[in-house]
């Protein structure tokens, strides 16, 4: 460790200036003063101070010490009781709403969704006599086809790939209670009986403003607007409407008309060395954006469309994915995968994948084949 002499002088004019007593403390980044001789430097460490960016009090009693408030990062602390600096390493914890701005970005909802996957109880299915078989496809396909055709929240249908089930139902709905009928009809339905559910997954589109939240964050704090004040709150209340507003098309899309959907669950690490809601906000936002950037390259093969599901489901968020090449799949996955947000906090949930058909093409799933697709069908969309 590096002792230097520090001028009274200078300890005098901080002292008078930020009312710092013997004993407390300064921190500033090492960086800052990197490359200077000691007089030039002493000088510039009054000029930081001056500015309160780096700003810190380590006073015995305050729990928001130097261990609390400082980058993590090389420091030099300047040591007003013994007149030294000294080289040190910091940790910093997140900030929180004690500490001024809230570390968590806004978001804006639209539809809630449903996927329910279910599996054809074949032997039941094939002993119903043929005539009680095609009165309960044609109830069935009436059913589903005016959900295809809703023009206030769509219902989708896919053949599943693999051992995890035979069909999934995916609803986009306004509310819960409109969520909850469809769910209702479908399997109160005389197809109902040979339909055992498998799983589900409940969310909500949505979509994070991290760069409007920093911006709005810091105006409100540079005005001294308290968080969570009144005046705050509007402000806030505001800021989100005007975004719910500009992003309806993203928040209230149809359900693409592409034959192929890709659905998993995910999360992100909350363990002891790797904590996502630990990282600071603008880190959080420098990973999402540059992992934004590998799902833009992709915007014309595939469509993609997050949903939020922290208190709605075991996982954080659901991905759906839909594209008429189910290889681009398996590459944006792959390739996602290679950058930091990806590769050091994402956790993954099992995948299914469907090739989607309409409602008329139900009795040829229920007869063992794969459904067709016909993407110029009124009742898909396209």
């Amino acid at each position: 460790m590096k002792l230097i002499q520090c001028k009274p002088r200078l300890l005098r004019r901080a002292q008078s200036r930020w009312g710092f007593q013997r004993g407390e403390a300064a921190a500033f980044p090492f960086g800052r003063t990197r490359g200077f001789k000691p007089r030039v430097r002493y000088n510039l460490i009054i000029r930081i101070l001056r500015g309160r960016d780096h700003l810190v009090r380590g006073r015995e009693g305050n729990k928001r010490g130097l261990e609390n408030r400082v980058s993590v990062c090389k420091t030099r602390v300047f040591n007003f009781g013994g007149y030294f600096m000294k080289r040190e390493k910091v940790i910093k914890k997140p900030k929180g709403p004690d500490d001024g701005i809230p570390a968590v970005p806004l978001t804006v909802e639209g539809w809630n969704i449903l996927h329910t996957m279910f599996r054809v109880r074949w032997s039941s299915w094939k002993a119903l006599p043929l005539v009680e078989r095609q009165a309960a496809l044609e109830e069935t396909m009436a059913v589903m086809e005016e959900m295809e055709r809703r023009e206030d929240g769509q219902s989708a249908f896919f053949s599943l790939l693999g051992h995890k089930g035979d069909l999934m139902v995916l609803h986009f709905r306004r509310t819960l209670e409109e969520l909850n009928d469809a769910e209702l009809r479908l399997t109160n339905l005389r197809i109902g009986d040979f339909l055992e559910e498998t799983t589900s997954y409940l969310s909500v589109v949505e979509l994070g403003l991290y760069q409007a939240t920093g911006r709005i964050y810091t105006e409100l704090d540079e005005k001294g607007i308290r968080p969570f004040s009144p005046e705050w709150t509007q402000a806030i209340e505001a800021e989100v409407a005007e975004h719910r507003r500009t992003l309806a098309p993203r928040l209230w899309p149809k359900i693409p008309p592409r034959r192929h959907l890709c659905f998993y669950p995910m999360g992100r690490k909350r363990g002891e060395t790797k904590n996502w809601y630990q990282v600071p906000m603008e880190e959080r936002q420098r990973m999402l954006h540059e992992h934004g950037l590998v799902g833009r390259r992709y915007a014309r093969r595939l469509t993609q469309i997050i949903s939020g599901s922290m208190g709605f489901d075991d996982w954080e968020w659901g991905v759906d994915l839909f594209a008429d090449d189910p290889l681009e799949f398996k590459k944006i996955v792959y390739e996602m995968r290679f950058d930091e947000v990806s590769a050091v906090y994402a956790l993954f949930g099992p995948f299914y994948v469907g090739l989607r058909f309409p409602a008329a093409e139900l009795g040829t799933l229920l007869q063992g084949r794969a459904p067709g697709f016909h993407q110029g069908s009124s009742s898909i969309g396209g």
